[in-house]
């Protein structure tokens, strides 16, 4: 269990907003990246979701596929990485269009 920052009262884990006041227990900011669709393709997404430390949890990255479905969007898969891991993946995409931008001069 844990305390909402907000109200003060005791609130389970697996709740995403405080039963007692609505606050948000955790803050994120989320990114939608559409995907490039080949015909007859289903349309997908990449989304990324920073999730920010707090006193009971972790700074997190989640990185996940959604598939636009009759209805809405439906998650397919998602992964959460270490800080460590992160920061070699922005290496890896800030290196990658450094070099593509190089060839293109």
């Amino acid at each position: 269990m844990s305390r909402c920052r907000s109200c003060g009262e005791q609130v389970e884990k697996q709740f995403r907003f405080c039963p007692w006041c609505a606050a948000p227990l955790r803050l994120k900011v989320t990114e939608l990246y559409p995907g490039r669709r080949e015909p007859d393709e289903e349309r997908r997404a990449l989304r990324v979701s920073r999730y920010f430390a707090d006193d009971d949890r972790e700074a997190e990255l989640r990185v996940s596929i959604w598939t636009d479905v009759p209805g809405g969007m439906r998650a397919d898969a998602a992964v959460s990485l270490e800080d460590e891991q992160a920061q070699r993946l922005e290496r890896f995409l800030s290196e990658s269009v450094a070099r593509d931008q190089a060839q293109t001069l």
